[in-house]
């Protein structure tokens, strides 16, 4: 399990390298360019599900409670100080984007993806940190 974990930080470190090359001229490009939208939407969302993802595992791996959605799994981890509980109250928040994604992607405020959403990608390096260490 610990390798498959690791296996998952390095896959969504690449997307966070690939997320952040399409930063730049964010708004202009996501009004114009579908492919640059769909591209956006598609790491964010890859990202946020496998940050979820990482939660349930490390609390299989840690034979910790079973959460009942992707917010809790977040919290979990907090809980039993994998995470800081102050860090994992915001984080969590995460499951939430995730799920905002999957299902109302018709009612997107791109400037809130491209001016506050890709501003806050640094809290994603930050919680793998934390997981890379509790393994």
């Amino acid at each position: 399990m610990q390798d498959r974990i690791e296996k998952k930080i390095k896959r969504i470190k690449n997307y966070l390298r690939i997320i952040d090359q399409l930063k730049p001229d964010c708004i202009s490009k996501i009004h114009t360019d579908p492919i640059y939208k769909g591209a956006l939407l598609h790491y964010l969302y890859i990202v946020s599900d496998s940050c979820v993802s990482i939660a349930e595992m490390i609390i299989k791996y840690k034979n910790l409670e079973q959460p009942e959605s992707y917010y809790e799994a977040i919290d979990i981890l907090g809980e039993h100080k994998i995470i800081p509980p102050e860090f994992a109250y915001e984080f969590a928040k995460i499951a939430s984007f995730r799920n905002f994604l999957s299902h109302d992607y018709e009612e997107i405020n791109y400037k809130i993806i491209c001016e506050e959403i890709l501003g806050k990608l640094e809290d994603v390096e930050i919680y793998l940190n934390y997981i890379a260490k509790s393994l």
